[in-house]
């Protein structure tokens, strides 16, 4: 088998050059091959394709030169779309093993044009799976550090959707973090990816809630759970349409309803809205009556409590002291005065002037 100087440039018809069976790129955009092609009609191509040489016997004997292409097919499909019958090409040694040849391809593509990231993931996948490389080495490989080459992996942990999602550009390498984050929580992974896609969030809107969940989930660790209150969580989830969390208290507790947009807030609004208008404090109220109030010393707001407690037993006073004498009443009897202008009229006169031993006024009390 001949050797060739690595550095040396040949010119090779197209159709004599075999694809990389170890090609990491799955998908190859049309449209960027048709402007890849437009600029190879007008400047040629730029940068030679890297391939590796075989010589093979004829049946009568002599040999015969094949081409396996190692990298720059995005190249070679863009020179055949314009129309090229020769490219130029760098032959390396045809005794490259597949390990070598997969290695050459990923960096090929990596320093020209970024794999997308699923695509990146499944070769770096198949230099640890099937030729040995650890992690590290890889990273050594392709000039980029262990962690990078880790989280790449990690992707292909990803359920198929959303996989599919990454590599059609649906949502980005940054969105998949957060998702991770929830993997032994299916249920509410599945929910934060519908919610990027459909609902545009952004890398951090995603990690915030994600965050959320994690920190929810560490707290509800330490508390017991209540299988009413998750019920009830699914059924308030479904009938609105988003995540809705419920945290119970000593008293009470507090329901949270997650929204992303104001029509989202909108619609929540129409399907909890009532053409019955209720009062703000109708549950506080309805819970005071239900459990009673226990009178105790008057703590904080509890002194309003008895403010209106005085107020009402003074009212009560006041009212008592209005009632007409027998003298009034027969004063009224001999009029033709209305029964209402008559109440008028003795309110007035009925107000004594300031007494000082009016114990009963409500001006004598203090809070």
């Amino acid at each position: 088998m001949s050797k060739f100087q690595n550095d040396s440039i040949f010119w090779i018809e197209v159709e004599k050059i075999k694809p990389n069976p170890y090609q990491p790129r799955k998908e190859f955009s049309e449209d960027k091959l048709k402007l890849l092609a437009d600029s190879i009609r007008q400047y040629g191509v730029l940068q030679p394709l890297v391939v590796t040489r075989y010589e093979i016997q004829k049946p009568d004997g002599g040999l015969m030169a094949e081409y396996e292409l190692i990298a720059g097919e995005r190249r070679l499909r863009a020179s055949k779309l314009a129309g090229l019958s020769q490219v130029p090409v760098i032959i390396r040694e045809g005794d490259q093993d597949e390990g070598a040849k997969l290695e050459l391809a990923i960096i090929e593509n990596l320093q020209r044009e970024d794999l997308n990231p699923i695509d990146r993931a499944l070769a770096f996948h198949r230099l640890t799976e099937e030729f040995g490389f650890k992690h590290n080495e890889v990273a050594k490989k392709v000039g980029k550090s262990r962690e990078y080459v880790s989280n790449s992996l990690r992707l292909l942990t990803l359920p198929d959707e959303m996989q599919k999602a990454i590599s059609a550009g649906q949502i980005t390498e940054g969105h998949a973090r957060p998702i991770l984050m929830l993997k032994d929580r299916p249920e509410e992974q599945d929910t934060l990816f519908k919610e990027i896609v459909f609902k545009k969030l952004t890398v951090r809107d995603a990690e915030a809630i994600a965050r959320k969940i994690a920190h929810d989930k560490i707290r509800k660790r330490y508390l017991p759970p209540d299988p009413e209150m998750v019920e009830l969580e699914g059924q308030l989830s479904e009938s609105l349409g988003t995540r809705v969390q419920i945290e119970r208290r000593e008293v009470g507790g507090k329901l949270t309803i997650d929204f992303f947009s104001n029509e989202d807030l909108r619609k929540i609004l129409e399907l909890v809205h009532s053409n019955e208008k209720k009062n703000p404090y109708e549950m506080l109220d309805n819970y005071i009556k239900t459990n009673g109030i226990v009178e105790t010393v008057p703590e904080g707001n509890d002194l309003d409590v008895v403010a209106e407690n005085v107020v009402a037993e003074n009212i009560a006073t006041e009212e008592e002291a209005m009632i007409p004498t027998q003298e009034e009443k027969t004063m009224i009897e001999e009029t033709d005065w209305d029964k209402d202008d008559v109440m008028a009229e003795s309110v007035p006169d009925q107000q004594p002037k300031e007494d000082e031993s009016d114990l009963y006024s409500i001006k004598d009390f203090t809070i």
